[in-house]
């Protein structure tokens, strides 16, 4: 039996509505060539589906066409946000602020930039996950240069304030980054008012194409961050390289399936599937659900099981539901998620956390049914005769 698929935190298959973009801009019938190429026909229109893709896109976050950088994902947007405003930023201070439970696109950049004379301060998440304001505003100097949290845990789901926390940055004249990669799609996003200066996304978070993203770059911000690849200037100088036609049109196609109240209807099916599948594990006993307390997207449920072997459970669910134990970027790890223990969590209770992320195309009877699944899988591992065996 194939198992269902609850690990759309990880990645979101293609929608059909965006595959048929996409193969209508990779054969010599179709719309194939480098937009780059302004010499005919071919390069005209290959340029037009771009700027399409970019208004689809700047619809979607209210902002100017010209504020949205393509670049091949959200961890390139993150190294460009992060490295470029520092190096940018350099000679008027080097202090910076992030969180240790931050995406490790994220971590891994100020690591680096420690590395490289800047002193960052790690800011202390609560118990759920969020950063509150108060913890920002204790730790914002006079030298500091850029403040970078993530909208939408990865995986724990929890929200942070973005109003609240860029107001704080805008205040103080700091700049504000947020990795938005599970946000875009999922929480409304009008960077015509949020407080943002760049924000971060990837398309196959949205039943997109893998291997592009962008990052918004607000024409206030001055300087603007430097450049980390060079060789053509392309998109106004950020990030040189040919643009991907087919994946930047099926970007746009993923941001336009947005439109009207289709994100409304979307999160009402999220939350529907989330409690079908709660329900299903409904009277089972040492249950943490992680994050809970604070707000949270539907779409992400990350619950962790006392009594109960982390390994053990991974392979015993593996046969019914597709999920996670963390990150996909840290899955390889034989250690239990960096982020819940850095929230507190003992290390025998997060080895045996799973992350349940459900999408556009999880069925409610299946998430139910999912649930259930889960339950009697749990109850037999924690049964005297697993144990013994």
């Amino acid at each position: 039996m194939t198992p269902l698929y609850l690990d759309y935190a990880a990645t979101t298959p293609v929608d059909p509505r965006v595959a048929e973009v996409m193969a209508a801009h990779l054969t010599l019938d179709g719309n194939f060539a480098n937009p780059a190429s302004r010499s005919h026909r071919y390069g005209w229109d290959a340029e037009e589906a771009v700027e399409l893709g970019r208004s689809q896109l700047a619809t979607l976050l209210s902002c100017d066409v010209r504020e949205v950088v393509f670049t091949s994902g959200a961890t390139e947007a993150n190294n460009l946000a992060i490295k470029g405003l520092a190096a940018a930023r350099a000679g008027r201070g080097r202090h910076l602020i992030t969180s240790p439970i931050e995406h490790k696109a994220v971590i891994d950049c100020f690591k680096w930039l420690e590395g490289q004379g800047f002193e960052v301060t790690w800011l202390q998440p609560e118990a759920s996950g969020v950063i509150t304001p108060e913890t920002l505003a204790a730790a914002l100097r006079p030298n500091t240069q850029l403040v970078s949290l993530m909208a939408v845990h990865n995986e724990l789901g929890v929200i942070n304030d973005l109003e609240a926390l860029g107001r704080l940055c805008r205040d103080a004249g700091v700049p504000f980054h947020v990795d938005a990669a599970q946000a875009l799609g999922k929480l409304p996003l009008n960077l015509a008012t949020l407080p943002v200066d760049l924000m971060s996304f990837s398309a196959h978070k949205i039943y997109g194409p893998k291997g592009v993203g962008a990052l918004y770059v607000s024409r206030d911000l001055s300087p603007a961050p430097a450049a980390q690849m060079h060789g053509g200037g392309h998109e106004r100088g950020f990030r040189s390289g040919t643009l991907p036609t087919h994946q930047i049109a099926g970007f746009g196609a993923a941001a336009a399936c947005y439109d009207g109240t289709a994100l409304e209807a979307e999160q009402a099916h999220l939350w529907a599937c989330r409690d079908a599948f709660l329900a299903g594990l409904e009277g089972l006993p040492g249950v943490h659900h992680l994050g809970e307390g604070a707000p949270a997207m539907p779409g992400i449920l990350n619950l962790a099981f006392a009594e109960v072997d982390g390994e053990t459970l991974q392979m015993a669910v593996a046969t019914d539901i597709a999920c996670s134990s963390g990150s996909a970027c840290n899955s390889v790890s034989v250690e239990p998620s960096f982020v819940l223990t850095t929230l507190g969590i003992p290390r025998a209770l997060a080895f045996a956390a799973l992350r349940f992320s459900f999408g556009r195309f999880t069925a409610l009877e299946a998430a139910r049914a999912a649930g259930q699944a889960l339950r009697k899988r749990v109850t037999a591992l924690r049964s005297p005769i697993a144990v013994s065996s």
